[in-house]
């Protein structure tokens, strides 16, 4: 069963760096090793002010390197004799930090942010150099950072939230307030994927990669490996609708068909794909009604076109479509009072948000036309499902016309058949899967969190940095730090 934490994002707890001046440092490194504070950094605008370490890092001019942090100070000058410029870059990022500290006689502090998980492990390894990790109240009107479950570093076992984490941050980051939708927009992805890449044959060569990226093969793939999860669960998707459709690697007769066949009932199909559509539709508005209520309120909630009012519109749109098709002329006129209520919360919401008078009446019109086109249009989208999953069978048929008509003609028939047929299902592989990826993102994009979410979140980013024992004292007379820089803590 999924924990409720698990549906939105990691809790985060305003926190402060306490530490004497003298320890700030030690401090500040255990910080970096730990990996999991957000330190707020000085902003103020003004001329910027570099360190030692930064100045001696610009002086070399060398290619950027990942940075180190020295667990002891270093001495800078052998550091840029050395052409350390690794440790460098880590002790100006130390820097940074040491100037955005607030200081009172000898105690400094810092401000950030840390997972609430981690807020006592995090304590201990600070105290351990003489600092404390104190807990704040959150400021008000300050939304914490964004860490959605599934990018922290997955448990051995449960790999499948994290592959589908880049699905949700390539379209933006998640505002804080809002549930997660990671895990439910993967599974509808390769959903979608499926059906428009039914073959078991096809399904299963996916699947052959995704055990491929596991093992880390082949090398420069290497970054990828994260992402099998998400690659198997397209290829079973695909699995699981050519089984369905009756396809092996096109039409092959190796399969019986158990549902229907593309090409010879393509409604039935469209019918299901946009059927399909709707469903996933009402669902991205109960997942934007939650979202509008954890942002604002039940207010926010109730006008939002990406809320309540939205989901009424669609809801009583919906009814009045399906009681014409049916001839139910009573449920027509409920379905259009609930779309007109849903109209008038959305547009007493989107006028007070023009000038008013006539330009914002003219406004708010184009506004609710709009809404209402889109609706439809967003229904329809969903046809896409089922006209690619058309093209894909399609393909594989004509590869599989090809081979049949050529392994009848004798021994360079039966070569040329066997060219045509693997040549044939690679490209329509390659094609098909690039196409059938390219569409289901654009669908889940477009149609479905256009509705989840509003704005966007500012992504949680640690200080974590690999920490190296540097030995040799420091020299007499060396600074290591910047001078102390009073401010205020807000």
């Amino acid at each position: 069963m999924v924990r409720a934490e698990a549906a939105i994002p990691v809790r985060m707890r305003r926190v402060a760096l306490v530490a004497p001046e003298r320890v700030l440092r030690e401090s500040l490194v255990r910080i970096a090793e730990a990996g999991c504070v957000e330190i707020d950094l000085a902003g103020d605008g003004g001329p910027e002010v570099r360190g030692p370490a930064a100045t001696r890092l610009q002086r070399l001019r060398a290619e950027p390197t990942r940075p180190v942090l020295s667990g002891i100070p270093p001495d800078l000058d052998v550091l840029e004799r050395e052409g350390r410029t690794d440790l460098l870059a880590g002790e100006a990022q130390l820097e940074e930090r040491l100037l955005s500290a607030v200081r009172h006689g000898e105690v400094a502090a810092l401000a950030g942010w840390c997972p609430d998980t981690a807020v006592g492990t995090t304590a201990a390894r600070v105290a351990g150099a003489g600092g404390a990790l104190v807990p704040l109240r959150a400021p008000r009107g300050v939304d914490p950072p964004t860490l959605l479950t599934g990018a922290r570093p997955a448990p051995p076992g449960r790999p499948v939230r994290r592959s589908f984490t880049p699905l949700v941050s390539t379209y933006g980051t998640v505002p804080y307030a809002d549930v997660d939708p990671t895990l439910p927009a993967g599974i509808v992805y390769v959903v979608m994927f499926g059906l428009m890449f039914g073959d078991v044959g096809h399904g299963l060569l996916l699947v052959v990669v995704a055990f491929l990226l596991r093992a880390g093969r082949p090398r420069r793939a290497a970054a990828l490996r994260p992402l099998w999860p998400f690659v198997a669960g397209a290829g079973l998707a695909a699995i699981l609708a050519g089984v369905a459709y009756g396809e092996f690697f096109g039409p092959t007769g190796v399969l019986p068909v158990l549902w229907l066949e593309p090409l010879e009932e393509p409604m039935r199909l469209l019918g299901t794909a946009v059927g399909l559509g709707a469903v996933l539709l009402a669902a991205a508005y109960a997942a934007g009604i939650v979202n509008r209520w954890r942002e604002g309120g039940p207010m926010r909630a109730l006008y939002a076109t990406t809320g309540i009012a939205g989901a009424a519109l669609y809801l009583g749109l919906a009814v009045v479509v399906g009681a014409l098709r049916l001839g139910r002329m009573p449920y027509a006129v409920v379905g259009a009072v609930i779309a007109v209520i849903g109209l008038t919360l959305a547009g007493a919401k989107l006028y007070a948000d023009t000038a008013g008078g006539p330009g914002g009446t003219v406004q708010t019109g184009i506004q609710l036309f709009d809404a209402v086109v889109r609706i439809g249009s967003n229904v329809v989208s969903f046809a896409r499902l089922a006209a690619f999953g058309l093209t894909h069978a399609a393909l594989g048929a004509i590869v599989w016309d090809g081979t049949r008509a050529l392994v009848s003609r004798g021994p360079v028939g039966f070569v040329a058949a066997s060219l045509v047929f693997l040549v044939g299902n690679a490209l329509t592989f390659a094609l098909e899967a690039l196409v059938a990826g390219v569409q289901a993102l654009r669908l889940e994009f477009y149609e479905l969190f256009s509705r989840l979410f509003e704005g966007e979140g500012r992504p949680f980013r640690p200080w974590r940095l690999p920490v190296e024992q540097v030995p040799g004292p420091v020299p007499a007379g060396v600074s290591v730090g910047p001078g102390p820089v009073r401010k205020e803590l807000s």
